[in-house]
């Protein structure tokens, strides 16, 4: 059962088996040496929706984050201290994260569309000291500002606040060249780094703690998924407090050498926008959820000029091979999936110079010893359905794994358990190695005597030629205790009718076996979405079972 990395992991003369050092930093470690070997050399291209653009050297990002970091040591920012950041797509994100790292401080990147509630329970929860963020947001924290006692301060990146620190008004105090005050931090690589919150698909996010090693993990992410190196430029579609973003806009890329394009998105999104943006900006190498995609192919690709891109990738959710063929068609380019979470790096994946196959998350990497397991704990045979688990007995943990949870240590006892860490996911391996994902451990339907996979069904929806994004769940049913639901957004143009409900019925018992046909069909403007584009399954259950108005997030 268990997947062992392999000599084909040995690429381009790297080894990919990756190890901890006793002290790292990735600011200084990386960023600052990046800047003192290639002084020119280009580490961000920053654009927003109205046009205007911003350039960043490594050196340019070592000498601001000095600045950034002299300025937090000033107010009262020390080792240790945790650190809220609010910050949407702007170059600020990253400059305070490096200095937060150079001092030895703890960041916690939160999505900027979070409500002032969302927000002072996770202040609350984490016992922050001081709060970072940009104008738009500044007013949500003022809110709730008073609730939080234990926060000494709040600094604002982008302007001038009454009771706000301005990084803006101060910076120019305080050295680009070195971090003032104290001894060059030398972190250890165990020493925590970040804490981040989970999207929280069906109850109130978790708290997870990365140490400073988590960086390093992720050269699987951006080399060996992404297959990065310093002549490419990187685009991540990613919210600036969402795991994936770390994933894609950060550590591994710029380990790699890769430039990052950042593109500030705010306020509603529309999919066609992207299109121009690769193709004005030469991307070679693009990211984004699987709900992006799916919102792309929709968009006649041929009008564009991809001949730059040459990678493609999708995370976060399964993504649909009709949306993936689509796109192929349109490119030239199969998008390859990986597996992870808010919790890991790129600890499955369609890695570079292996077989890809769609719809699969692929094998697993190098070092990361995955199985299947049953409810009790036991290896599940090749082929069925068993909870996915990271194997961390011994002295052995895999680089880029959780350090642990937050506030509430039922949560480290439901998730580690016996040398295993439980990501809480279900999939199956068939016999070459390959994960096929199945859903979260409530996801699986259980109908007449069936276990069915939701991502199996979803996959023959998507297929009909009327659907543009569907999610399945189990829906009570008097004779069989539970049904195949699937709620469905047609393509625009397209109405919902009895025919039309019919003619998907027959359409996914064509596809797959009858069994898995969905009895009862809803169409719906919109699917319930996390806030780092995740379906809300727990939402469409609840629905299933109580009915009532569905509101699309």
């Amino acid at each position: 059962m268990q997947q062992n990395a392999s000599p084909a992991w040995r690429t381009e003369n790297f080894d990919w088996n990756l190890s901890s050092p006793e002290y790292f930093n990735f600011a200084y470690d990386v960023i600052d040496k990046m800047g003192a070997a290639q002084r020119n050399k280009l580490a961000m291209i920053w654009a927003n929706q109205a046009g205007d653009e911003r350039k960043l050297t490594f050196h340019d990002l070592a000498e601001l984050s000095n600045q950034a970091a002299n300025l937090l040591l000033d107010k009262g920012v020390s080792r240790g201290d945790r650190v809220f950041m609010l910050i949407p797509r702007i170059p600020e994100w990253w400059i305070f994260a490096l200095a937060i790292m150079k001092i030895g401080a703890v960041s916690c990147p939160s999505p900027v569309l979070l409500t002032p509630h969302d927000i002072l329970h996770r202040l609350q929860f984490g016992h922050f000291k001081f709060v970072l963020s940009d104008a738009d947001n500044a007013p949500k924290v003022d809110e709730i500002y008073d609730q939080c006692p234990g926060l000494q301060g709040r600094i604002l990146v982008d302007g001038e606040r009454d009771k706000w620190i301005s990084y803006p008004a101060e910076r120019d105090r305080f050295s680009r060249h070195n971090v003032l005050n104290i001894m060059k931090v030398r972190t250890k690589a165990s020493e925590p780094m970040m804490v981040i919150f989970t999207s929280g698909t069906s109850k109130m996010p978790k708290l997870v703690q990365h140490t400073h090693d988590y960086g390093i993990g992720h050269l699987i992410t951006a080399g060996l998924w992404q297959g990065l190196n310093d002549q490419d430029v990187h685009f991540t579609v990613s919210d600036t407090g969402w795991g994936k973003n770390l994933w894609g806009n950060f550590f591994g890329q710029w380990m790699r050498g890769a430039c990052l394009f950042i593109y500030d998105i705010r306020g509603k999104f529309h999919g066609s926008e992207l299109l121009p943006v690769l193709e004005k900006y030469e991307i070679t190498s693009f990211c984004a959820p699987p709900t992006v995609y799916r919102m792309l192919v929709l968009h006649d690709l041929s009008k564009y000029d991809f001949h730059y891109l040459r990678s493609c990738t999708a995370a976060g959710e399964p993504l649909h091979q009709e949306t993936c063929r689509l796109w192929k068609e349109g490119t030239g380019i199969t998008i390859r999936e990986a597996y992870g979470q808010t919790e890991t790096v790129a600890l499955i994946g369609n890695f570079v110079n292996m077989e890809i196959r769609p719809g699969s998350m692929g094998k697993a990497a190098p070092n990361w010893h995955i199985e299947l397991h049953d409810d009790d704990g036991k290896p599940v045979p090749v082929g069925e359905i068993g909870r996915i688990v990271v194997r961390i007995d011994g002295h052995w943990r895999p680089v880029g794994l959780i350090d642990r949870y937050l506030g509430d240590e039922s949560e480290n006892a439901n998730y580690f358990i016996n040398g295993f860490y439980y990501t809480g996911d279900k999939a199956r391996l068939d016999e070459d190695g390959y994960f096929w994902f199945c859903g979260r451990n409530d996801d699986i339907i259980k109908s007449s005597g069936y276990r069915i996979s939701p991502q199996e069904v979803e996959e023959a929806v998507m297929c009909h030629p009327a659907v543009q994004e569907v999610a399945v769940v189990g829906a009570p049913d008097t004779l069989r205790g539970t049904i195949i639901k699937a709620y469905i957004v047609l393509k625009p143009g397209v109405e919902g009718s009895e025919e039309l409900v019919r003619d998907i019925q027959r359409h996914t018992r064509e596809e797959t076996a009858p069994y898995k046909y969905p009895r009862e069909i809803e169409f719906v403007p919109g699917l319930p979405k996390s806030f780092s584009g995740k379906i809300k399954r727990e939402v469409l259950r609840k629905h299933a079972e109580n009915g009532g108005e569905l509101v699309a997030d």
